[in-house]
């Protein structure tokens, strides 16, 4: 990232990385679709795909770079392949990671699944706090991975406290930013090491794209970016087109989606046909305090309880006429899932339940349509 940049974030957002076409002038980044490359060539560089060194990929990492302020990025073909590969690069048999306990369901069926498999120990943390990662970590702890905004109850943690804990045990902190995007909340600016991104969320924005990403230091990215090779999660350049036309309007998109999705968390935390609902934005949140120093918005996922059982919470969503039940969220549509059925359903119902996901608890994605619209299509949903 250029440190001299000091634009507004929705500038950043359009002008960023675009690659500059000296043959027509054309204000977007060309799209370089071969898969060879002529070598040798008077730039002496060897351009191939698995190396994420194309135009359009450079393009993406450098808009990414600009948005997080870091110095050094990836795209990759997911959001869990983002997550493995910064893993794996950073932990080796012997090595030992601190989870926060409350994790997006595809992380937790990873660490749970293949960790162990490659000599590596894990532990969930009791809480959130820094003492509660601290307490978990021990001589061979090299990685403490954090999700905050958590993916469904939006919990939140701490991140200056707990990069500041890292860094005094020499733990790489790393983060899932995916819920609250670089628009609201920029970790590496609160000392946070590695920045990991679901692409397919905000940042594509379409749900059009799969696609994740990588953004850190240029230090720890000489020990991921081999990893990433090695493991061949290449991201195409028509995706990468794609998704760098997309991330020019992350700002406007994000901005509206969370402006929404505030008036709707109090829509929903007064309406009788509902439990309880989680949104950071609510004053009644535990984590609300933390969110408003650390976030300059409180995103775009609203979660709340619908009141009866798991039959009722599925009849609510066939009652949605606008709203879609859909997998996946952070698409200018809004969309609605049940976590326990979708996100998290590969998580054992124990562990589901030590994490807070009850079988009634709905998830929605706000997106940018009218608000009032939204309001009515709920509120007819839960009337009935």
């Amino acid at each position: 990232m250029d440190k001299k940049r000091e634009e507004g974030v929705n500038t950043r957002c359009v002008h960023s990385g675009t690659w500059e076409d000296a043959a027509t002038g054309g204000v977007n980044s060309p799209i370089f679709t071969s898969s060879s490359y002529l070598f040798p060539n008077p730039s002496g560089k060897a351009y191939y795909p698995r190396y994420f060194n194309l135009p359009n990929q450079a393009a993406v990492a450098s808009k990414l770079c600009a948005l997080e302020g870091t110095e050094e990025a990836i795209v990759q073909s997911s959001g869990m392949a983002a997550i493995t590969v910064a893993l794996f690069g950073l932990l080796k048999s012997g090595d030992h990671v601190v989870f926060q306990p409350d994790l997006y369901g595809g992380t937790h069926h990873f660490a749970v699944t293949e960790l162990e498999r490659f000599g590596i120990e894990m532990t969930f943390a009791k809480g959130r706090s820094a003492e509660d990662f601290a307490r978990e970590m021990r001589d061979n702890t090299r990685v403490l991975y954090l999700e905050t905004p958590s993916n469904p109850l939006l919990n939140i943690g701490d991140l200056r406290e707990a990069a500041s804990v890292a860094k005094e045990r020499g733990v790489i902190s790393m983060v899932d930013n995916t819920f609250a995007t670089p628009v609201n909340q920029r970790p590496a600016e609160l000392g946070i090491d590695v920045v990991l991104h679901s692409g397919t969320k905000y940042l594509g924005g379409h749900s059009d794209i799969n696609c994740g990403a990588i953004a850190t230091t240029r230090e720890l990215m000489k020990r991921i970016f081999p990893v990433a090779v090695n493991h061949g999660g290449t991201l195409d350049s028509q995706a990468c087109y794609l998704l760098e036309r997309s991330m020019k309007t992350l700002g406007l998109r994000v901005e509206r989606q969370c402006a929404n999705a505030m008036e709707l968390a109090r829509f929903l935390d007064a309406h009788p046909g509902t439990g309880r609902v989680y949104y950071p934005g609510l004053p009644a949140h535990e984590g609300h305090e933390t969110a408003k120093r650390q976030m300059s918005g409180f995103g775009a996922v609203v979660s709340f309880e619908v009141e009866g059982n798991k039959a009722d919470a599925n009849a609510l969503l066939q009652r949605l006429k606008l709203i879609t039940p859909a997998v996946s969220l952070g698409g200018i549509e809004s969309l609605v899932c049940i976590p326990a059925e979708t996100s998290h359903a590969k998580m054992t119902p124990a562990a589901r339940k030590e994490a807070g996901i009850k079988d009634t608890l709905v998830r929605l994605s706000v997106g940018i349509e009218d608000v009032e619209d939204l309001k009515r299509d709920l509120s007819e949903a839960l009337s009935l």
